[in-house]
C-alpha cells in the first residue's frame, strides 16, 4: 500500500470514527441533534463560550453518554491491537488477547468482589482493581509456566494459558454456584459478558494512556512483529532477540488487556477479528496493521454498543453478546475463504 492510500484511509476511518461517535450519542430516549452534540463539547473544551443546549441534555452528553461512546473506542482499539500483537507472537490465527488467561482471572477478580465483598473498602473502584489484580495475576502464573530452561516456549504458553483459564474459569463457576444472591449472580454473569454502562471521565484516563503508551511501544517495534510472522528462526536472523521480546510482548499485552477488561469486562471476538479484517485490507506490515486495526476496533465497537442498547430498549443487552453475534459468521466466513491464509497480505 502506497502512503497516499495509507494517509487516506487513515483520514477516512479518523472520519467514520467520529461519524460513529456523533450518531452513539444521538441514539437513546431523549432526543440528541448533532449541532448540539458538537456544541456541548466545544463549550467543554473551551473553544465556544455559548450554546443551545439545556442543563438536562448537556448533562446526558457530556456526563451520561460521551464517557460510554469514549470508553467503547478506547476498549475497541485496545483489544485489536492486543489481539494482532498475539497473534504475531504466537503464529496462530485464533488467538486473541484473552489466550493468556487475562479474562478468566479479571473474572475471578470481579465474582470475589461482587460475590463476596472483597476489597470493599475501595467502594466504586472495587471491582476495577480486582479485576485487574485477578488478570495479572494469571498471566503471571501462565508465564511462569511457559518458561523452559529460562526460556519462553510458544507451545506451552498456549496450553499453559488454556489450562489457567478453565482453572480460574471453575473457581468463578464454583462461586456462582455456591452464591444465594441472585441479584449478585446476574451482575457476575452480565459483567462476564462485557459492560460499558459504568463509563465516567474519572475512570477514562488509565485506560487511554495504558493504549497510547501500548500503541506506541508497539509501532516502534512493528519490524520485530513483521519477523516473527516469518518464523523463529528467519525472526533470529534477522536480529530479534526472541525471549526479550516475547516478554515485551506478553508484559505490555497483558497490562492493556487487563486495564480496560477491568472497566469493561470480558468483550470476546474483538482482538481476534479485527486484526483479519485488516490484514485482508492491507497485508501483514504491522506498520499499517496497527493504527488500521485501533481505529476500526474503536468504530466497531462504538456500534456493537449502539446495538446492546437499542436491541432490548430500555434494557441493555451485555456488549460481549452483540460481538459474538458479528464476529462467528464472520470467522466462519474468513476461515471458508481459500484464498485468505494467515500471516500473508491477502
Amino acid at each position: 500500500m502506497t502512503k497516499t492510500r495509507f494517509t487516506l484511509l487513515i483520514g477516512v476511518l479518523i472520519g467514520g470514527l467520529l461519524a460513529s461517535m456523533t450518531f452513539a450519542v444521538m441514539v437513546g430516549s431523549v432526543e440528541i441533534t448533532p449541532r448540539l452534540i458538537w456544541e456541548v463539547l466545544f463549550s467543554k473544551l473551551g473553544i465556544l463560550i455559548e450554546t443551545d443546549a439545556s442543563k438536562a441534555q448537556t448533562i446526558i452528553i457530556w456526563d451520561i453518554r460521551f464517557p460510554r461512546i469514549v470508553l467503547a473506542s478506547i476498549v475497541g482499539a485496545a483489544l485489536s491491537i492486543c489481539g494482532a500483537a498475539i497473534q504475531a507472537l504466537v503464529k496462530n490465527s485464533i488467538a486473541d488477547p484473552y489466550i493468556l488467561g487475562v479474562s478468566s482471572g479479571a473474572s475471578v477478580g470481579a465474582a470475589s468482589v461482587i460475590l463476596l465483598g472483597a476489597f470493599s473498602v475501595l467502594g466504586v473502584y472495587a471491582i476495577s482493581l480486582a479485576a485487574f489484580l485477578g488478570a495479572i495475576f494469571a498471566v503471571v502464573i501462565v508465564f511462569l509456566l511457559a518458561r523452559v530452561n529460562g526460556r519462553i516456549s510458544v507451545i506451552r504458553l498456549l496450553l499453559a494459558g488454556i489450562a489457567i483459564s478453565m482453572v480460574l474459569s471453575a473457581m468463578t463457576n464454583f462461586m456462582l454456584m455456591m452464591s444465594k444472591q441472585q441479584g449478585g449472580i446476574q451482575a457476575v454473569m452480565h459483567w462476564m459478558l462485557g459492560s460499558l454502562a459504568g463509563a465516567k471521565w474519572s475512570n477514562l484516563a488509565v485506560p487511554f494512556f495504558s493504549l497510547l503508551l501500548v500503541f506506541i511501544l508497539l509501532l516502534m517495534n512493528y519490524r520485530q512483529l513483521n519477523a516473527l510472522l516469518l518464523g523463529e528462526e528467519t525472526a533470529a536472523t534477522l536480529g530479534v532477540d526472541l525471549d526479550r521480546f516475547r516478554i515485551f510482548i506478553i508484559l505490555f499485552v497483558s497490562l492493556l488487556t487487563g486495564v480496560v477488561v477491568a472497566v469493561s469486562g470480558s468483550i470476546g471476538f474483538v482482538g481476534l477479528i479485527i486484526p483479519h479484517i485488516v490484514r485482508m485490507m492491507v497485508g501483514s506490515n504491522y506498520k499499517l496493521v496497527l493504527p488500521i486495526s485501533a481505529l476500526i476496533g474503536a468504530i466497531f465497537l462504538v456500534w456493537a454498543d449502539m446495538a446492546a442498547r437499542i436491541v432490548l430498549a430500555p434494557e441493555e443487552m451485555p456488549i460481549g453478546i452483540i460481538t459474538a453475534i458479528c464476529g462467528s459468521p464472520f470467522f466462519i466466513w474468513m476461515l471458508r475463504r481459500k484464498r485468505y491464509s494467515f500471516g500473508d497480505g491477502e
